[in-house]
């Protein structure tokens, strides 16, 4: 009697490594069900589809649409406002009633508060104030501008701007252009030192 040799258990062997290593490699290259990109894989043999997670487009598209609408406000500000014509002679005569002003109105406050202190010399005025810091107002003849260094909001220049008070009379304000801030409104705000009417 003739036995016959099994040789297809090797080969059950063999194929069952091989469905192993294949499922390893799918596991491995498989992301995670959390990942923005995701690929779903078809069984026709036909390339795989990406999908992307919609929350973070949605959210850089709302903080684009929030950035163009406060560039297109600024924008509009800075269009609608205008540095007047003036001649050196008369930047340098508004420049120095106004600062002349402020001087006198922080000295004020300087008489009731010892801590603060005011300096002014060669167009440029130097205020401490204890609680904020130190604002630097100068003036900037080249640019016939007056600029603020101050603690709180930062850098600005300003601009003599003219515009109608409504009976038809014009006035005249130092302006930030880029979005329509007055000087001493924003003096007022930060300090509480109201300068009042600009000197024309």
């Amino acid at each position: 009697m003739i036995r016959m040799r099994q040789t297809a258990r090797p080969a059950l062997r063999i194929g069952a490594r091989s469905l192993r290593q294949l499922s390893i490699r799918s596991e491995s290259t498989t992301p995670p069900p959390d990942s923005p990109t995701s690929r779903t894989r078809p069984t026709n043999g036909t390339r795989p589809i990406e999908t992307r997670c919609p929350s973070r487009t949605s959210s850089l598209s709302v903080r684009a649409h929030s950035f163009s609408s406060a560039s297109s406000s600024a924008s509009s500000v800075s269009n609608a406002l205008q540095a007047a014509s003036i001649s050196t002679e008369q930047y340098h005569e508004l420049a120095n009633k106004y600062l002349d002003v402020v001087q006198a109105k922080y000295e004020d406050m300087q008489d009731q508060d010892d801590s603060i202190d005011v300096e002014y010399s060669s167009g440029v005025m130097n205020i401490k104030i204890p609680a904020l810091g130190t604002y630097v107002v100068n003036k900037q003849p080249p640019n016939k501008q007056i600029w603020l260094s101050s603690p709180v909001s930062g850098p600005k220049r300003f601009d003599w701007v003219l515009s109608n008070d409504g009976d038809g009379n014009e006035r005249g304000d130092w302006i930030y252009l880029r979005d329509g801030t007055k000087l001493s409104e924003l003096l007022k705000e930060e300090t509480g030192v109201d300068i009042g009417e600009t000197v024309q």
